[in-house]
Parts: C-alpha cells; structure tokens; sequence
C-alpha cells in the first residue's frame, strides 16, 4: 500500500521534504498547499501532486498524512486539526513555543490516537546514529559524559532571529534531543550561559549568537553543548560520547573526504556549507521512518513527547541565563 501523502508549506524544508517522499517507492505526494501559490506550483512542477488548499487536504479522502512544514505558530492548529481529521501527521519542531500551548496540543493527539511524529532529522544522520549504535552495543560501556559542538556558519537575518524563539529554542532544541539520544537518561537540571559575540542586532533584538550548556542526570552523567551563530571554517557539527571503556565521536563531514599531502602539508576540503547539505541523508531518513510507521499502523519516534522534553529543556537554559544559576526541570514542568 503506498502511503498518500499532502504537503502543507513549499519552502526550503519543503522542497527538501517532497524530494524525499518521491524518492520512496512505498509513498506519493497527492497534494500541496502554500500561501505562496508560485512556491506550490514550483515543487508540484518537479515532484507532481495537485495544488490544494488546507481545507481541502483536511477533507480529502486521498490523502493519508500531511508533512507540517509551515511557520511555527501555525504548527499546533495544524496538527490538531489533522489528528481530528484522522490524518497521520510529520511536523517540523518544534510543536510551539508555549509549553501550554504543546501539552494542550499533546492531549488532542492522544485523545484522538493520531499518528505524529516530530522532525528532529539529526537522529537520523547517518553517523549520529553509528555513534548511538555504538553505545547500545556496549563497545564504550556505560555512557558518562557527552560533548556536542553545534555551530552556524553565519547568523540568521534579523526578520528570523524575531520570529524564532531565540537560539535555545530554535537552534539549541536539536542538541537538546541529541543529547536525550544519547545519554540514556534523562536530564534533570540545566546550567547556561550565552552572550552577542557575533552580531550586535541579535543582541539589541533580545536574543543571543553564542551559547555554552551543560546537562546533567540524577546518577551525575552529564552533556555539554557549545552553539555558535558564526563558524567561519563551514558548519561545524561534531559529537563525542566517553564512557566508561572508551569513547565513541562523529566528525565534522564534508562534501569530498579526501586529504591532499603535498611539501606544504595536508589539506582537506572544506566543511558543508549548512544543514541542507550536511544533512540530506537524515531527512531522507526521517520522512522514510514516518512513512514506514504510518505503512506498518506503529507510533513513530521521535514522537510529540520527544519535542515536549526538548523544549522544556530549551525553558530551562533560558531561566538558567536570567538567574545566573543552574534550574533544575521540575522547576519548570510544575
């Protein structure tokens, strides 16, 4: 049976997401919808589907499960209003940027038994997912300390910065569910710090462009994560996991691996220049795994609690920043 789907939002990701859905053998894109009508008609002109408004994916019969990829406050309305239209649902993260609002939405997931899964694509990543692979087959042991390097090569427009949530919850929220991944346990406090090094506007627009976080479980293993909206070398993406026989990391990738050693020295190619390229596989990945468990009726993961932990998590690096001090999560689960 090949899995009908509908995509709501033809930008970027978009794109990005419809290549993916036509690459797999057991889904086909029915339909898209976009404000932006030229932007509909450009991916429908190079992955097929018919032009559709919301309304009409809401209640069409030929379609199985929409791929959310519109801008953030629209995310729980949508998903809400497809769960009750039994539709299985893949939305970009993260659900909302209101605790509130992602628990409401939550509860009409579950009430409705929807299928919905969140797009935190890193999971998929080929060599992300070697290193978790590693842990579960016991080669470092037992999981102590986590380090995550996460940096932009340059910062985001000003238009966007207002718009994100500010980097803990835009940016920081993807190293927060690595980190979830790979420490086997769940964080219990937070302690940040972050500073404008970077761009003045983000500052005087109430946001940061560098960030340090450090993660810690109640048996004491803990994770750091170092953000930064500038890494003039490429996208500088980087894991290690130390455990108690070893260690497991992900390098940086490039777009050729080669090295070149001449009397100079060795050189190597530069890194990726952004997410879109250095992480192709994953969201190829991701949209095949949702595809999958709406195939095979089985809740996908990550799931909507997944983006619910992740954002507490982001919460709590942001009242860590205004109280200088480390904010344990009960504080803000309530």
């Amino acid at each position: 049976m090949s899995i009908r789907l509908a995509l709501l939002g033809a930008g970027r990701i978009g794109r990005v997401h419809a290549a993916a859905i036509t690459a797999d053998p057991d889904a086909s894109l029915v339909a898209v919808a976009d404000p932006f009508r030229e932007a509909a008609e450009a991916v429908i002109a190079r992955f097929g589907g018919t032009l559709r408004s919301i309304d009409e994916i809401e209640q069409a019969e030929d379609i199985d499960a929409v791929i959310i990829c519109t801008p953030t406050d629209t995310h729980a309305d949508l998903i809400e209003r497809f769960a009750r239209a039994g539709k299985a649902i893949f939305c970009e993260k993260p659900v909302d940027l209101s605790i509130a609002r992602v628990r409401q939405c939550l509860k009409t997931v579950e009430e409705t038994g929807a299928t919905l899964m969140i797009g935190f694509n890193r999971r998929f990543d080929p060599h992300f997912r070697a290193v978790r692979k590693a842990i579960d087959d016991g080669k470092i042991g037992d999981v102590e300390m986590v380090q995550i390097v996460s940096r932009d090569p340059g910062p985001p427009p000003a238009n966007y910065i207002t718009v994100s949530g500010g980097i803990f919850r835009d940016m920081t929220i993807h190293d927060f569910d690595m980190a979830r991944f790979l420490l086997g346990e769940e964080p219990d406090t937070v302690f940040a710090t972050a500073s404008v090094l970077v761009d003045a506007e983000i500052g005087r627009l109430g946001d940061f462009d560098s960030a340090s976080v450090t993660l810690t479980t109640a048996s004491g293993k803990h994770c750091t994560i170092s953000n930064s909206r500038r890494a003039v070398y490429g996208y500088d993406q980087r894991i290690e996991v130390h455990g108690s026989r070893g260690a497991v990391s992900a390098e940086n990738q490039r777009p050729v691996s080669i090295e070149i050693a001449t009397a100079e020295g060795y050189l190597r190619p530069p890194l990726h220049d952004f997410f879109m390229t250095r992480y192709t596989a994953a969201y190829a990945a991701e949209i095949a795994a949702f595809i999958a468990a709406v195939k095979e009726k089985r809740k996908p993961d990550p799931s909507g609690a997944d983006g619910l932990a992740a954002l507490l998590l982001a919460e709590a690096a942001i009242k860590s920043i205004a109280e200088r001090r480390a904010i344990r999560l009960s504080e803000i689960e309530g």
